[in-house]
């Protein structure tokens, strides 16, 4: 991809994105789907994840990262880089780089937030509030085994794809639920699904309704 094709595919991330500092909605957007599973709102923890996107040759690349499997909450699966938006920290954007700062070693420096996307609310308790930011392509992950196996890159048009995205049925909590899974990824250690799907879902809606 030449570095206009770059460019033009930041300007619509940018377009779908909330400003830096704009106030979450409380209830997460996919309140629907979870609200009978959920506390009142006021109860939910806020937290963040960092949504990294990284220039590569051939097109922009998200930076995800697989759990180390001793871990007491989603052992093993695939995320971004996140977690609870602690006391010190000023805000979401400050907690999601933290967090990236810890779990795998990026410098503040590398990471330019760009916007944020809605909250989504999980079933553990958690009103998530991704940020979109652009990495230094030139970051060397060093993750904290306590806490990740491994980062690693997927190719941001292949998320973006909605042939690869499919959508699983099943019952939970007395009625039926909608679950989203990438298809075709890199093997079952890194099978990208649940929240992490969901954050990326609404991305790529987001971004076809918007208009640079």
């Amino acid at each position: 991809m030449t570095p206009r094709g770059r460019d033009l595919v930041l300007a619509r991330v940018r377009a779908a994105l909330l400003p830096l500092d704009a106030v979450p909605d409380a209830r997460g957007w996919n309140h629907e789907e979870v609200h009978d599973l959920l506390p009142e709102a006021a109860a939910l923890r806020d937290a963040a994840v960092l949504v990294g996107l990284v220039a590569r040759e051939g097109g922009w690349h998200v930076l995800l990262t697989r759990r180390t499997d001793a871990l007491r909450h989603h052992a093993g699966q695939v995320s971004f880089p996140g977690g609870a938006v602690e006391p010190g920290d000023a805000d979401a954007v400050a907690a999601a780089v933290r967090e990236a700062v810890e779990e795998i070693g990026l410098l503040p420096a590398q990471v330019a937030p760009l916007g944020l996307l809605p909250p989504l609310c999980t079933i553990t308790g958690f009103r998530v509030v991704p940020v979109v930011a652009t990495i230094d392509p030139r970051y060397l992950a060093n993750p904290d085994p306590a806490e990740v196996d491994e980062a690693f890159e997927v190719p941001l048009a292949f998320l973006l794809e909605p042939a690869n995205l499919v959508s699983l049925d099943l019952d939970y909590a007395g009625r039926p639920r909608r679950v989203l899974e990438f298809v075709n990824t890199d093997g079952p250690r890194r099978r990208i699904w649940g929240a992490t799907a969901s954050i990326l879902f609404n991305l790529r809606e987001r971004m076809a309704a918007a208009t640079p």
